[in-house]
């Protein structure tokens, strides 16, 4: 499965299935957690594994 898909299985899909509109895209209205990497997970999806911070409610929580 190409990354893009899968990280909107992750997301996006996982929303739609659970009946949730409001989720899993980052945009207004919606909630949304945001997972800040390095780099562009498209072009590398190891990125992933070392995520910068992540945005919960509008908090930043870092990683030392």
């Amino acid at each position: 499965m190409p990354i893009l898909q899968t990280l909107q299985a992750a997301t996006i899909t996982n929303a739609n299935l659970l009946g949730i509109d409001n989720l899993g895209q980052i945009k207004e209205g919606f909630i949304a957690d945001i997972v800040a990497v390095d780099e562009n997970p498209l072009q590398n999806v190891d990125t992933l594994e070392k995520v910068v911070f992540v945005m919960k409610e509008g908090q930043i929580f870092k990683s030392e």
